[in-house]
């Protein structure tokens, strides 16, 4: 076999290698919970101020470096960790994306970095309670909705403070009927299922005060095990 078919013959084999291994880099990146992507976050779109040039890295724990990002340009923060931020922006050469130390931006509010440091926190634990389908004091709305699904029953309550309201959340387990039942022409006994009694299993009531969860009661936590994040932050970009 001659060098060009081999070649060719190598790279087909070689090249969907090489995107199963960035696919599962990736896939292995997504899937980290200390990672907060804010792609997926319409109301957390931030844009901070790139302020020197500074190294950016391919991952979170900075170990291996692509090169340098561009100082005096603004880029949208995609994702964050407690320690770094993932931008995309002009490095020294070319266009790069990767993770970058939050002491490279700037931000009108002077607290940023502390208040991105406690937004991460909270949005880690509340993603636990998603994934586990539960609710925590301090979640929003659409959090719970994230967690449960949409209720089977709601109240809204308009107050002077604000707004508040209760939703109901209730497993049922089926019970069927039946009667006995005689035929009259061979005299065989049988069972007819004549109604089905819907018998309420576990209520999950959770009460809101201007969108945020201010109250849990659950028939099923006989341990009354309670869950409580800090409510949503506030920022000034």
């Amino acid at each position: 076999m001659n060098s060009p078919v081999l070649l060719l013959l190598c790279s087909m084999f070689l090249l969907p290698l090489s995107a199963q291994q960035r696919r599962e880099r990736k896939s292995l990146l997504d899937s980290d919970p200390s990672v907060v992507h804010l792609t997926g976050l319409p109301d957390m779109q931030i844009d901070l101020q790139i302020i020197k040039n500074a190294p950016i890295f391919s991952d979170i724990n900075g170990k291996s470096k692509l090169g340098e990002i561009r100082a005096n340009q603004k880029v949208r923060i995609e994702a964050i960790t407690d320690r770094a931020y993932k931008v995309r922006g002009k490095g020294l050469v070319n266009d790069v994306a990767g993770w970058v130390g939050p002491t490279a931006f700037a931000s009108k509010d002077p607290n940023f970095i502390e208040n991105l440091k406690k937004f991460h926190k909270r949005q880690v634990e509340v993603n636990k309670c998603i994934a586990e389908k539960k609710v925590a004091l301090g979640m929003t709305t659409e959090e719970v909705t994230q967690a449960l699904g949409s209720p089977k029953k709601s109240t809204l309550r308009q107050e002077q403070g604000g707004q508040s309201g209760k939703w109901e959340y209730i497993e049922y387990d089926q019970q069927n009927n039946y009667n006995t039942i005689q035929d009259p022409v061979t005299g065989q006994i049988f069972r007819q299922l004549v109604s089905v009694t819907q018998i309420e299993k576990n209520k999950k009531a959770i009460e809101f005060t201007n969108g945020v969860v201010s109250a849990i009661e659950d028939t099923e936590d006989k341990a009354g095990t309670l869950r409580i994040v800090i409510p949503p932050i506030i920022f000034a970009w």
